[in-house]
């Protein structure tokens, strides 16, 4: 959840800072608040190329493909965006691409909406029969590096690997009237 102050989160600018650590040159998603400060900071950097996609599906293509062009891309989505990648990620599995995709968690903590449970309590195990790797973020203080160690397991062992970011963390959305 956000300070009073509205400033990010430690754990936020430690998750950007692994990325840029890990040379990652890419970072696609579909907007999600979630994500925010990742999405500004990519979106300032330089030495980093953001990629808005219309569905979470076409970056399993685009970070792959930028795996063959010699750059490491990760994917940003929330978990909603899981089940519209499942045919993708065959890609994946069929090529032997490293993957890296940062998941914010809906359809947990305080979930109002009731169309976010279904896929929300099935993202990982989804993942997992996708043959990718699962690591979940529950801990602030665990944030930059367990996305380091997924990030290091996708890139330089060539596995596939998702970190959840759960609800609890990232803190309530709530209803707006």
């Amino acid at each position: 959840m956000n300070s009073p102050s509205n400033e990010p989160l430690p754990w936020q600018e430690a998750i950007f800072q692994a990325f840029k650590q890990n040379d990652v040159r890419q970072i696609v998603y579909v907007p999600d608040a979630g994500h925010s400060l990742t999405i500004r900071k990519a979106k300032a950097d330089p030495d980093i190329r953001d990629v808005v996609l219309t569905t979470e599906e076409e970056g399993v293509g685009v970070v792959s493909g930028a795996w063959l062009g010699g750059q490491r891309a990760v994917l940003l989505m929330q978990s909603s965006g899981v089940g519209n990648c499942v045919n993708m990620f065959s890609l994946l599995e069929s090529c032997q691409f490293p993957f890296f995709t940062l998941v914010t968690m809906r359809g947990e903590y305080a979930e109002f909406n009731p169309w976010q449970n279904a896929m929300g309590l099935r993202t990982a195990k989804a993942l997992e029969l996708m043959g990718i790797t699962v690591y979940r973020v529950d801990d602030p203080s665990q944030a930059a590096e367990i996305v380091d160690a997924g990030l290091v397991s996708a890139f330089d062992a060539g596995n596939r690997v998702a970190v959840l970011l759960s609800q609890s963390l990232i803190g309530r959305k709530k209803w707006m009237r």
